[in-house]
């Protein structure tokens, strides 16, 4: 009988600091995102961080949490924090109209710290902001458009393999890596990447208040240092990540220091990986042709 009694009071021991155990972890989870997600926040004072950070090659989850940045009234401004040397044409110019609505429609500010690179695509984004600053050292510019994809038409001949085409018109199959272009099709795709180009010199003249005659001197593809864009009209101070959200916060009127809040860390289980949900997928059926089908980038190389 005391051995039975002996081994029920250690059960209930054992229960009791599993059931400890289990709410700190929740006390600290509950921590853990009230520093991390604006929603959990009640500060008035807040100068909210969004990143766009790599290739740019979709822009849902970037517009999505600048939505969710406008929807929060204690978020007063915005820094964008970007290391980017750009990235598709549309997704680039789809940020920088997300950028150029918010503001507008928040009337929230919005400042750009540029990292390492912001260059092309990540440039032409940061042209929807209020204000940016550029490290010294920071490589941005490359205002331009490429085109580029592989052609692999030697290799299946070499394997004596035949492409056949049935096509409704002259340029439905232009651009096939299975072929070279013909001097028509180079043709159109110059004006096409004219397009394109005159579509991003407009852009980067209206934000920055420039001639656009100015700005196509400087667009011929090349990258500039932080420091050279300052002289030339590119962006606006020198400074870091820091002096972005000094000035955010006095752009909103914030007294003493801002509360700095940062985009919900998001948790990817194994399963998200293999269903390709929030990443790539590791049993994706769908076969990614990007690489041998042509692409137009804004891109710094």
């Amino acid at each position: 009988m005391p051995q039975k009694r002996s081994t029920l009071l250690l059960c209930i021991i054992g229960g009791g600091g599993v059931f400890v155990f289990l709410i700190l972890c929740l006390l600290a989870l509950a921590l853990y995102f009230s520093d991390e997600s604006p929603s959990l926040s009640f500060s008035s004072n807040e100068v909210a961080v969004l990143d766009l950070a790599g290739t740019i090659d979709d822009s849902k989850e970037f517009i999505d949490q600048l939505k969710e940045y406008g929807n929060r009234s204690g978020v007063r401004s915005v820094v964008i924090r970007i290391n980017s040397p750009g990235g598709d044409v549309a997704a680039s110019q789809e940020i920088y109209q997300a950028i150029k609505k918010f503001r507008a429609e928040s009337k929230k500010k919005v400042v750009v710290s540029m990292a390492s690179v912001a260059a092309s695509g990540g440039y032409y984004a940061a042209c929807g902001a209020d204000k940016i600053f550029a490290n010294p050292g920071t490589i941005t510019g490359s205002i331009g458009v490429i085109a580029e994809w592989y052609n692999y038409g030697d290799l299946l001949r070499w394997a004596k393999v035949q492409n056949v085409v049935v096509k409704s018109g002259a340029f439905k199959d232009a651009g096939s890596p299975m072929r070279p272009l013909t001097d028509e099709e180079k043709t159109y795709f110059q004006s096409l990447i004219g397009n394109m180009y005159d579509q991003f010199v407009s852009t980067v003249a209206s934000s920055r208040k420039m001639k656009e005659s100015d700005v196509r001197r400087l667009a011929d593809g090349r990258v500039y240092t932080g420091q050279e864009s300052k002289a030339n009209g590119l962006v606006d101070e020198l400074g870091g990540y820091q002096d972005a959200i000094v000035a955010a916060s006095k752009m909103a009127g914030i007294a003493g220091s801002p509360k700095v809040v940062n985009p919900a860390k998001k948790s990817i289980s194994i399963l998200d990986l293999l269903l390709g949900r929030g990443g790539a997928s590791a049993l994706s059926l769908s076969s990614d042709r990007s690489e041998s089908h042509i692409r137009f980038e804004y891109l710094w190389r």
